[in-house]
């Protein structure tokens, strides 16, 4: 295990974890932050750089018509394009009106949309690469926690049962398998140089803070030409920097985290911030980020998900599905920002 940048965010080989190696450094770290960097998880910096290349000739070549048949018709799913400033963190968690600087593609197990057979190609291996590794990282999370409760295979019985029994083989890593068919979602984000009026000194962040609604969330960025750092996780009550490092990925333990692990594993807050003025230009920056997320009929106790610290206003009853959680978010984000 290595530091990054003297930041105290360490970084794990993800071969080294699945052989045991520096488990206990992992679970101490993993159940106080919820985040860390992973290398060596089978995704190489060349077909990261492919498959943003290729999202990135589509913003920068494709036609208004081309980009308008990109996107999705239904509201509640993230596929396909979505244009410059079109979504809204902040109208989500209720933290303002303003929208994310930024675009993307986004891409899942089917219902996709491509603009070429080249493009689908592309991002379809790149998605399977990525798929591998985050279920390898959940489960490695899971495992570190100890603490599994989610579903029970065969059981009939949902999360919260407190008969997860643990993930360290047997019934318990069959269990978190079938916590791990899942419905993942693949973005593509491009956060170009922003104009004037949303550099810090009028608009401090980029993407508001927010957890994210998954399991765990792989990252790969690029590093904006400036040296400025856009991503940072809440950690002790402090934003902490989360700058690129190479050849290896971020990993934040998303909400469903908590939910499976009896608020073991903390699902951290993060935003993306905004240059200050002197920083603008050569501020611009990709993230790929990959959600692996339970299927929309993941079932889940709503005053668990309070306790833990989780915001389920929107959800009504004592018990929800991720399909009902996360599909009201999505719409919310679409939603037009009040004038």
């Amino acid at each position: 295990m290595t530091d990054t940048s003297g930041l105290r965010v360490p970084t794990f080989s993800l071969p080294e974890l699945k052989k045991g190696e520096g488990k206990e450094e992992f679970r101490a770290w993993v159940t106080k932050a919820g985040f860390f960097y992973l290398t060596d998880c089978g995704v190489r910096e060349q077909d990261h750089r492919l498959a943003t290349d290729t999202a990135m000739e589509f913003f920068a070549q494709g036609t208004p018509e081309e980009k308008q048949a990109m996107r999705a018709k239904n509201p509640t799913m993230r596929r396909g394009f979505s244009a410059l400033e079109a979504e809204s963190t902040a109208q989500v968690t209720k933290t303002g009106t303003y929208t994310d600087y930024s675009m993307s593609f986004s891409m899942g197990i089917d219902d996709n949309l491509f603009p070429s057979d080249r493009f689908e190609k592309v991002w379809t291996d790149y998605f399977t690469g990525l798929h591998t590794a985050a279920l390898d990282a959940a489960r490695i999370v899971m495992e570190a926690a100890g603490t599994y409760d989610g579903p029970g295979e065969g059981t009939g019985e949902g999360p919260g049962d407190g008969h997860g029994g643990g993930t360290h083989g047997g019934a318990g890593h069959r269990d978190s398998d079938v916590l791990l068919d899942t419905a993942p979602v693949l973005r593509l984000r491009y956060f170009p140089e922003v104009p004037e009026h949303r550099v810090a000194e009028h608009e401090p962040r980029r993407m508001a803070p927010h957890y994210d609604l998954s399991l765990v969330t792989l990252i790969h960025q690029t590093p904006c030409a400036n040296g400025f750092v856009s991503l940072q996780a809440e950690m002790d009550g402090r934003m902490v920097d989360l700058p690129h490092v190479p050849d290896a990925v971020v990993v934040l333990c998303g909400a469903v985290a908590p939910l499976v692990t009896r608020g073991a594993v903390p699902a951290p807050r993060h935003h993306v911030r905004s240059p200050e003025s002197g920083l603008r230009e050569g501020s611009a920056r990709t993230s790929s980020v990959f959600f692996l997320r339970p299927s929309t009929e993941f079932g889940f106790s709503v005053p668990k998900a309070r306790e833990y610290g989780l915001e389920v206003d929107t959800l009504d009853g004592e018990t929800a599905t991720f399909g009902d959680w996360i599909g009201t978010n999505y719409v919310t984000m679409h939603a037009t920002p009040a004038s």
